[in-house]
């Protein structure tokens, strides 16, 4: 009898128990996921293609007589001033023909005075009467002749001097010399295919670029503000999101579209005392176009695309839970993006949406914290498969 009632009792307590545990809900599990907050910021846009580096000035030295090349002064490499005498011709067959000319002159010169002489004596004669006025006029023009000749011999002289000149090979700008084409003691021609070597500026140095003519108006924007004199900065990388090699400023916008491609060049200079940039080198290049000033930005990660358009997921106050904010995107960045319909300091998720439902409940974590347990479960399905194999 005892035995019975205590199975009673316990199918009683049981019945009562159960109804309660039954009507308790299980607690929804909450998602991990990383937060950033909307920052209000300076955000530059940039247009962005392929360039090619050109140098300023590029020289191709080259001999302007026919001539026997003695010497090469200066080395493969080497960084010359303007001026500097890079090489030097023979010159004794200029040297020979300018002194010839120099003394014809002397014979023109002498027989020229003698003939003023005899002009002026002749002049009084003819004041007597004691020639005729023919003799004098002749005389006349035998002075004129020769003083014409004269003048024919100092150009002769002047032509030899400049042709003289030539046989000493200047630097006409500053800039590295090129590899040697032609060696001393090779005889040499202004019609010559190759010349003897290049010199070419590198500090400052140009690149040049091609954009689409769809941003036509943009640049003529940024034309304007050169002819203004402000800087409109450029750019240059090794690669997209590569290395940065140089920062520069635009000199100009080409005049005409190109009709072919439907593009239009602009051209930038950068000072490259470095020497990163390099003539003929492919670099990508970064024109700022505008400056958007204390624009709200989210991490690119945060952005979300659904059926009614881009949005981020929201953490809503201290309950942890999010809510989807339908956004509009004004710009956008290799690292964020400019957006509307938020407010600075705003918590966004950048890592975990794909959990996320509308109210979800939320473990905020840090990105380490985030990677750490990634690793983890990557680490434990790699084990997982091993064991299975």
């Amino acid at each position: 009898m005892t035995r019975t009632l205590t199975w009673l009792g316990i199918f009683t307590a049981m019945t009562v128990t159960m109804p309660a545990i039954a009507q308790q809900k299980p607690q929804a599990q909450a998602v991990p996921v990383v937060v950033a907050p909307v920052t209000a910021q300076d955000v530059p846009v940039w247009l962005r293609g392929i360039g090619q580096v050109k140098p300023q000035q590029s020289v191709e030295i080259r001999p302007q007589v026919d001539g026997l090349l003695q010497q090469v002064l200066v080395r493969e490499g080497e960084m010359v001033s303007a001026g500097q005498l890079l090489a030097t011709l023979d010159d004794r067959a200029i040297k020979a023909a300018l002194a010839q000319a120099k003394a014809q002159r002397a014979v023109v010169e002498a027989k020229l005075n003698v003939a003023k002489r005899d002009l002026q004596r002749y002049q009084n004669l003819s004041q007597s009467q004691a020639i005729s006025a023919q003799q004098k006029d002749q005389q006349q023009a035998n002075v004129q002749q020769l003083q014409a000749e004269l003048q024919s011999v100092d150009a002769q002289i002047n032509a030899q001097q400049v042709q003289l000149s030539f046989t000493q090979i200047h630097a006409p700008i500053s800039g590295q010399v090129g590899i040697r084409n032609v060696d001393a003691g090779n005889y040499v021609r202004p019609s010559d295919t190759q010349g003897l070597f290049s010199v070419v500026q590198l500090d400052p140095i140009s690149v040049e670029m091609a954009l689409p003519q769809a941003q036509l108006p943009q640049l003529q924007q940024l034309m304007q503000q050169v002819r203004q004199q402000q800087a409109v900065p450029v750019e240059a990388f090794v690669q997209d999101g590569g290395e940065k090699l140089a920062s520069g400023t635009l000199t100009v916008v080409d005049n005409k579209v190109s009709a072919g491609s439907g593009t239009i060049r602009i051209k930038a200079d950068f000072a490259n005392p470095t020497q990163a940039l390099w003539p003929a080198q492919t670099v990508v290049v970064a024109l700022r176009s505008k400056l958007l000033a204390q624009a709200l930005t989210i991490p690119v990660k945060a952005l979300q695309q659904g059926p009614q358009g881009a949005f981020v997921w929201s953490v809503d106050g201290d309950k942890a839970k999010v809510v989807p904010v339908p956004v509009q995107v004004q710009e956008s960045t290799e690292t964020v993006v400019v957006v509307s319909g938020v407010s600075a300091g705003q918590q966004v998720v950048v890592d975990g949406q794909s959990r996320l439902r509308p109210g979800s409940i939320v473990l905020i974590k840090t990105a380490a914290e985030q990677a750490q347990a990634n690793k983890a479960k990557k680490d434990a399905k790699q084990a997982a498969a091993e064991h299975a194999a």
